[in-house]
């Protein structure tokens, strides 16, 4: 608009008044409504001006990778004093003091050394104390930098050999993060609600643990003891409670499974029980006492959810520990066999239509995308946080799977095309390792329809479902990287796809199709604009129904087409690409 004022101005000084009416008159004649958006007449009114589209928010993790800080690096870093152990076993032991805000305990941790060495790296919050260690009844030094705790003994500890230690700790921890670490509210009635979450934030936040992802413990037990009336839900399989004779009672709980740090979990609250069972899968619900009659309507969801889940990818990884869905005062978290709830118990996410396309109101995403992550993340794990697609773009393509299980493959290709908006494409998926990364949110989008992608790559469903069904089978209960994922794939599939994984993931742009019509009657030229050089990805083009399978490369080739430049289509519902036309 201020170019037209600025050149109506401009005439207005030459005084060429009837060049002025005439302008204005053929603008009118030849631009029509467009004339009317762009005001280039006098009497314009206000609601006849343009609306300037909101400028798109761009998510911060999205614009660039930050350098990474020291505290990143320490803990990102899987350095000597990480890699000369191996973690076997964590028995938290801690009490709760909603009133004060405070927590305080130990942890046991029994590794084995990999190496002889007389130093170990642990991690701890430097606003938590570290009250004492001890190895058996010695007191053990120990030098805190930041949040990383290097405990050293009196004498070299051997490759081969066991052996524990008791971490002692206590303080009021900070809320940090975007669902605050840990959190001490209120519910409702006024009773005590406290609740975990702390994937991004480590959870060396309020607990002292080896915070990194490469090294699980085998099991864990945790023993929560908080004030009489409130209830304690973690992970695993309640063992037994027990009054401590002092206003407290003691929770406790066994993981007879391996798990990552981030998905220990403590949920205290005024909580009610129900449940359910799946043949030998108990599925145990807790929640507020006036949300009851809400989740039992609500969770009945989790039967279909498992249905879909176990017919792709085959029994639920957790059966001994059982799967729990737990109310929290936040969107959502995975952690394992003890699945954090708070989508208000409304369909969608948080009560919209997630994708916009109006089928995830069908169903809860909290429920459907946080338990797909027993298989996606708490089961197969990524190393480092820097192949956390691993995670989050498995996960979301799991929302599409079990939109296909319940309404057909039509419903589930409109699904997963309805998260295109969300992508930026920014920069690549894959983050740097080591330096605790934070990778950009087109993980989930991004990583789905890379996915998807594949699907229509290998071009036959039942080697499809045959493939993801073995990618989890042969990974679950370890930790592996993005090469993990894509020697399987290039192997099972008997094709090189290392460049289209390249592409999606270690670049920023998705590959371009261009198409070149009319050097000669039914002739067009195509290729692959891509980041890898030897990127040769088949794709469908020509019409809905009647597909034809070319073979493109980063060289130009051609075909012939009965089809003009405007019908010629290319399957973009099935591929997440680009296309220039020309």
């Amino acid at each position: 608009m201020e170019a037209v004022i600025e050149d109506k101005g401009r005439i207005e000084r030459r005084g060429i008044e009837k060049m002025r009416c005439l302008r204005v008159w053929l603008a009118g004649c030849l631009l029509g409504v467009a004339c009317m958006a762009y005001g280039a007449q006098a009497g314009q009114t206000a609601a006849q001006k343009p609306v300037k589209p909101k400028p798109r928010m761009v998510r911060p993790n999205d614009a660039g990778a930050p350098a990474p800080t020291r505290a990143d690096m320490l803990r990102g870093a899987y350095g000597p004093y990480r890699a000369n152990n191996d973690l076997l076993y964590y028995h938290l032991d801690i009490r709760v003091d909603p009133a004060k805000k405070f927590i305080g305990g130990k942890n046991t941790i029994r590794f084995r050394m990999l190496k002889d060495g007389d130093r170990i790296q642990l991690d701890l919050t430097d606003k938590l104390n570290v009250d004492k260690i001890l190895f058996g009844a010695t007191p053990l030094k120990y030098e805190r930098d930041g949040s990383a705790v290097f405990v050293d003994f009196p004498n070299e500890l051997r490759a081969g050999q066991t052996y524990s230690i008791d971490f002692y700790y206590s303080g009021n921890p900070p809320e940090v993060g975007r669902f605050g670490g840990i959190t001490f509210k209120k519910d409702v009635s006024g009773h005590d609600w406290i609740n975990t979450a702390c994937e991004g934030d480590g959870a060396s936040v309020w607990w002292p643990n080896k915070d990194q992802w490469r090294d699980e413990v085998n099991s864990m037990d945790i023993s929560v003891a908080v004030p009489n009336g409130l209830m304690d839900v973690s992970n695993g399989r309640l063992t037994s409670k027990k009054d401590l004779g002092d206003g407290y009672t003691q929770w406790n709980w066994h993981v007879s499974y391996g798990i990552n740090n981030y998905d220990v979990a403590l949920n205290i609250g005024n909580y009610v029980h129900f449940g359910d069972t799946m043949g030998p899968l108990t599925l145990d619900y807790y929640v507020l006492s006036e949300d009851l009659a809400k989740a039992k309507v609500q969770f009945a969801q989790v039967n279909t959810m498992m249905d879909a889940y176990q017919h792709y990818f085959g029994e639920y990884p957790f059966i001994r520990d059982g799967y729990k869905l737990i109310e929290v005062p936040y969107s959502g978290m995975e952690h394992q066999s003890a699945v954090a709830y708070g989508n208000l118990f409304k369909n969608g996410y948080l009560g919209r239509d997630w994708t916009g396309v109006g089928i995830s109101p069908r169903f809860d995403f909290i429920i459907i995308h946080e338990s797909g992550h027993e298989w996606f993340g708490n089961s197969i794990t990524a190393a480092d946080p820097a192949d956390m697609w691993i995670h989050e773009g498995w996960t979301t393509y799991l929302e599409g799977l079990y939109v296909e299980y319940r309404w057909g493959k039509d419903d589930a290709i409109k699904y997963l095309n309805g998260l295109k908006p969300k992508i930026y494409n920014l920069r690549p998926i894959v983050a740097e390792t080591g330096v605790n990364a934070d990778p950009t949110e087109d993980q989930y989008f991004k990583g789905a329809l890379m996915l998807n992608t594949l699907r229509s790559v290998v071009n036959d469903d039942a080697k499809w479902f045959a493939l993801i069904h073995g990618v989890y089978q042969h990974f679950k209960y370890q930790n592996i990287t993005t090469d993990d994922m894509v020697a399987y794939f290039n192997t099972h599939t008997g094709m090189n796809l290392t460049p289209i994984f390249n592409q999606y993931l270690r670049h920023t742009d998705i590959p371009r199709l261009e198409l070149l019509f009319g050097e000669s009657p039914n002739l067009v030229m195509y290729k692959w604009a891509a980041d890898e050089e030897d990127f040769a990805m088949p794709v469908r083009v020509g019409t809905p129904g009647h597909w034809q399978m070319i073979h493109p490369t980063t060289k130009w080739q051609w075909m012939t087409s009965p089809l003009s430049k405007d019908q010629f289509q290319v399957d973009t519902d099935h591929y997440y690409i680009d296309v220039n036309k020309q």
